[in-house]
């Protein structure tokens, strides 16, 4: 047996420190390496050579029992028998074509295959079996084989589109890195001793598969299930495919993550690890890790992204509300509007008598079918000019004569002007009933945010002790967990002074008496 999660993952946890020791940087390849074998999944290296790959795929074959270890350097020149074993002679001559796979690939429990996109299309299709269902096709019998992880590596990435599907047979891929300036002189006084895991330590095929049929009954929380539905509609948008299979895989990985962590559920510190699943080219990776840490204060419902768009909705809201306008009326409730002199009137026009240039205008004479001038009237010198002669200064209107100054005098020949008045506009007095509904919604929702603050700082509080003990996650995780779940809380505490003004404006709006 395993043994219980707890002295699963306390024996896991000295597995991996054992694996780290005697190497320098390479803590987070280990423990991928060791957690890829433990889901049944591969591990892609991606490196310049000497950045101790060959060593961490030697040293993971100490976790498992049983099975052999296998290395291969592959060379555009590499042929079958280098990867599966040479053809038997003695089963030739029976006619039979069957290759002696002893103390190869078909028979190791953990490989390495150094620059593995060299593998040409004679060993292509095997190996892809070989990777996938754990088969090998040995002349007309497919027999099984005790692979538990392959680990491969590469100085870069595939080219040919003829290997995308050796690639994507890789779950989990990082890039390695030489060892920084700051542990440089470390490096150089490192010496080859490191611990050994023992065979009491190390896992047989048969407990790795209780592992991983363990894992299998580990639920997600609501809270990852948001989260890995955000991130893929962001991958969407980013033009990053992940095909379902992967996301599948990448699940299967989280709950053997989870389940050897302890835990029942998978949950959204888990999610750190798809970071190392879901990136095709390197850069990705980083892309994915810093749109993780600043979606990792999701829980369930209730999240930053949601809530400020509630938020912003109801000061959208608010505002319409506080500016909608009615216009005034009277005792008789008659309609009230604003005169040109800034007075409250009934009536909708005032009729005004306009000048140009401080002198009256006025109508033309009857006779004209337009007698407003294409309204703008007519000054008394355009009146005298155009329709009254130059010796007697009289018109025909209406068959008698009319002197000038008989017509300007006339109070019905004076240019007027109907001006609509402006309505009177007051702000809108809403009922009692009206704005208790508006604050009962806003305190749902004050509530809400309230509830995620606390959430937030549960985390934060609990943080070291969750990731401090998690035994697949890199210590420097909590530093930037924390720094992002600050951010989180204190956006948080925004949100709800946002709503809560949002509030106190709605109990100050305007009431029917």
């Amino acid at each position: 047996m395993a043994g219980s999660p707890q002295q699963i993952k306390k024996r896991i946890q000295t597995i991996r420190d054992k694996l780290c020791s005697g190497l320098i940087e390479r803590e987070e390849p280990v423990r991928l390496a060791l957690l890829s074998a433990l889901a049944g999944e591969h591990l892609l290296l991606i490196g310049e050579p000497g950045t101790a790959k060959s060593v961490l795929a030697r040293k993971l074959h100490q976790a498992f029992r049983e099975g052999e270890y296998f290395e291969r350097l592959l060379t555009k020149f590499s042929v079958p028998d280098e990867l599966f074993g040479p053809l038997s002679i003695k089963a030739l001559e029976s006619d039979r074509y069957q290759r002696l796979t002893k103390r190869y690939l078909p028979t190791a429990s953990i490989a390495f295959i150094d620059e593995i996109f060299k593998a040409n299309s004679a060993i292509l299709n095997a190996l892809l079996t070989l990777l996938n269902e754990r088969e090998f096709d040995n002349g007309d019998e497919r027999v099984k084989t005790p692979l538990i992880s392959v680990i491969a590596a590469s100085n870069e990435l595939p080219e040919d589109d003829g290997l995308d599907a050796l690639y994507d047979r890789f779950l989990c891929r990082y890039k390695v890195e030489p060892v920084s300036a700051d542990n440089f002189l470390g490096l150089l006084q490192l010496t080859d001793a490191s611990e050994t895991i023992t065979q009491a330590q190390a896992f047989t095929p048969e407990q790795v598969e209780k592992i991983q049929w363990a894992a299998e009954k580990v639920d997600l929380s609501e809270e990852c299930l948001q989260l890995l539905g955000a991130l893929r509609s962001y991958l969407q948008e980013q033009k990053i495919y992940v095909s379902d299979r992967r996301w599948r895989k990448a699940v299967k990985l989280l709950k053997v993550c989870a389940y050897t962590n302890g835990q029942k559920q998978v949950s959204v510190w888990d999610g750190c690890l798809l970071k190392h699943c879901l990136w095709h080219e390197p850069e990705q990776k980083q892309l994915i890790a810093d749109w993780y840490r600043s979606h990792i204060g999701i829980s369930g419902q209730l999240n930053l992204q949601t809530l400020e768009k509630l938020v912003f909705t109801w000061e959208q809201v608010l505002e319409q509300d506080r500016n909608t306008q009615i216009q005034q009326k009277d005792e008789q409730q008659r309609l009230l509007y604003i005169d040109q002199q800034g007075e409250l009137t009934r009536k909708e026009c005032t009729r005004l008598k306009p000048t140009r240039d401080g002198q009256p205008l006025y109508f033309a004479p009857s006779s004209q079918q337009d007698r407003s001038g294409g309204g703008d009237g007519y000054s008394g010198e355009e009146l005298r000019e155009q329709f009254f002669d130059d010796v007697y200064q009289q018109t025909h209107i209406e068959g008698r004569w009319v002197h000038f100054d008989q017509y300007v005098q006339d109070a019905e020949n004076r240019f007027v002007e109907d001006v609509r008045n402006s309505p009177a506009m007051q702000p809108k007095q809403h009922s009692a009933a009206f704005i208790e509904g508006r604050l009962k919604e806003t305190g749902h929702l004050s509530e809400d945010i309230a509830t995620l603050q606390k959430a937030l700082g549960d985390q934060l509080d609990s943080l070291d002790k969750t990731i401090g003990e998690h035994i697949w996650m890199m210590p420097e995780f909590a530093e930037q967990a924390g720094a992002s779940l600050k951010l989180a809380k204190d956006q948080a505490t925004n949100l709800f002074k946002r709503v809560q003004k949002v509030t106190d404006d709605y109990r100050n709006l305007p009431r029917l008496s």
